[in-house]
């Protein structure tokens, strides 16, 4: 820790800032009652435009994405920039799938995707294995915010995971008493220091490095002399159908995430999702620009710090940049962006998580009359244990693993989106057909994940999300994003498995959704114009 003292302090005191945020947040906006999933864990689903788009933003900006975007790029060039056209291609996705999805859970009363699928194609046992796809995915998510964090301390001589625990425990507590409305209010705070730290990175750093010539000259000559035949600071016929694949996947993954669904419904109407979904590709501006910190991490001769294993890890690489080119006092704020951008993206994923438990498993299968504050009770105190279960994957698995365990869920989560997304617009879909996908695609997806080798991490297996197409029998070096080929099998199945079930006239479930009324009871008129009766 020696010559970090005043990055720690600023760090520090930047953390505690946030932690009294997030506890007063339990007074902010109060309603007369906590003790509801609508106010715990939606904040009274009352939230404007402005809190939902820092809400939002720094729900799917993560601190993960702080550090392991640049980290791809400093390690393999032009392919992590795929960041760019995923961010940018998926608001107008989330335009034609949120919008709808709050209208639904806004007369219904819907917390979950999984409740919108119960209620939809009338099954129980879908609604569950929805409900088990999120909290899987969701798990190793959390547990990567703790990897930003990591690097941080890393980056100060810090090691041992105490300081890891402590900030956790913080975090749990403070989302036990004020449920969303904790992130809600940090988002202000962790959205402000991203900005200004990356404004002045892409300001300050290349001039000191000699300016953006010799930056990408830098990177170039170092790719020029790696054996990799996917690297490189331009595509190139290798890695061009990755690329593609790896940003539309990518996507269609994350509106399907349990915490991208829950920023949204906590907004107070249809209006407010509009305006966001528009105004939020700002934020790709600047994953642009923390993408180019790999770059920059390059030209500055950073070298990784070595675990005590011996391996790079490539996370701390943007924290040690940082350490190397700003002076101590602004590195401690950078290093506070970091931190406190992993607490906001964990609180909400804890909450989301905690609310697909507590509907869709507990309220299901455990106490169908439970009252708001018992649903909200078993709410917190799961949301405690999901916390305590990301702290155990750090300390109990090594963090390259969780990484992998990340990729995995990208792959995993997208076997939802028959059900969840597609589900919103037809009734086409028999319930044992979208199961049969559900397994189908999940199981080709694990097929070709273990298939997948990485040479540099002496992996053979579950090395990654590129899928090398000569699996197939075709006589090429290109490679393809798993979760896009196991989504397809998925769909496939699904609609085969439909025509058979219809075909064998087996019963399908109710369609909870689809009725005359539908919406006599929606006081909004901006809702009025949507039909979600579907086909049968």
């Amino acid at each position: 820790m020696s010559g970090h003292t005043t990055e720690l302090v600023v760090f520090v005191l930047l953390f505690l800032l946030v932690t009294v945020m997030g506890f007063v947040a339990a007074r902010w906006r109060r309603p007369n009652d906590l003790a509801s999933l609508n106010e715990w864990g939606l904040g009274g689903r009352s939230f404007g435009s402005w809190i939902t788009w820092f809400l939002v933003g720094g729900d799917l900006y993560t601190a993960y994405t702080f550090v392991a975007v640049p980290a791809l790029v400093f390690g393999s060039g032009a392919i992590g920039f795929y960041a760019l056209p995923y961010t940018v291609v998926v608001y107008p996705l989330v335009f034609l799938v949120l919008a709808r999805m709050w209208s639904v859970s806004h007369v219904h009363g819907f917390v979950t995707p999984a409740d919108f699928v119960r209620a939809r194609f009338g099954s129980p046992t879908l609604a569950l294995v929805i409900a088990i796809t999120g909290l899987v995915a969701t798990m190793p998510y959390i547990a990567l915010q703790l990897i930003g964090i990591e690097a941080v301390l890393k980056a100060m001589g810090i090691t041992g995971h105490l300081p890891i625990v402590i900030a956790f425990a913080i975090l749990a507590a403070y989302t036990y008493q004020s449920g969303l409305r904790a992130p809600a209010l940090i988002a202000f705070v962790k959205d402000a220091l991203i900005y200004i730290v990356i404004l002045a990175a892409v300001i300050y750093i290349p001039a000191k490095l000699g300016g953006w010539d010799s930056i990408f000259d830098a990177a170039k000559a170092k790719f020029d002399a790696t054996p990799v035949p996917g690297d490189g600071i331009l595509l190139n016929a290798n890695n061009q159908l990755q690329y593609v694949t790896l940003a539309f996947g990518s996507a269609l993954a994350l509106f399907l995430y349990p915490h991208s669904l829950t920023g949204v419904l906590a907004s107070k109407n249809r209006n407010v999702i509009k305006r966001n979904m528009s105004a939020l590709p700002a934020y790709s501006f600047v994953l642009g620009l923390i993408a180019l910190l790999g770059f920059m991490a390059i030209s500055a001769g950073i070298k990784p710090v070595v675990n005590e294993a011996g391996t790079a890890d490539t996370n701390t690489i943007v924290p040690l940049l940082f350490d190397k080119m700003f002076p101590d006092w602004f590195t401690g704020v950078a290093y506070a962006a970091i931190g406190i951008g992993a607490l906001v993206p964990a609180a909400i994923m804890s909450i989301a998580a905690a609310n697909l438990f507590t509907r869709n498993v507990y309220r299901e299968y455990f106490n169908k009359n439970a009252s708001d504050a018992q649903e909200a009770g078993v709410s917190k105190i799961v949301s405690l244990v999901v916390k305590v279960g990301a702290v155990l994957c750090i300390l109990l698995l090594d963090p390259q693993f969780s990484i992998d365990l990340q990729l995995i869920g990208g792959v995993i989560i997208l076997q939802t989106l028959p059900s969840v997304a597609l589900g919103l617009y037809t009734r086409w879909f028999h319930k044992g057909g979208l199961i049969a996908g559900w397994a189908a695609g999940l199981a080709a997806g694990m097929w070709m994940l273990y298939l997948t080798p990485n040479p540099a991490k002496h992996q053979e297996h579950f090395g990654g999300s590129a899928f090398a197409l000569s699996n197939l029998g075709f006589d090429t070096k290109m490679t393809i994003y798993t979760g896009f080929l196991a989504l397809a099998v998925n769909l496939v199945v699904a609609a085969l498995g439909t025509l058979l079930f219809r075909a064998i006239k087996v019963a399908d479930g109710e369609d909870a959704t689809a009725r005359d009324d539908y919406f006599a009871d929606e006081g909004d008129p901006k809702v009025k114009d949507l039909d979600l009766t579907g086909s049968h």
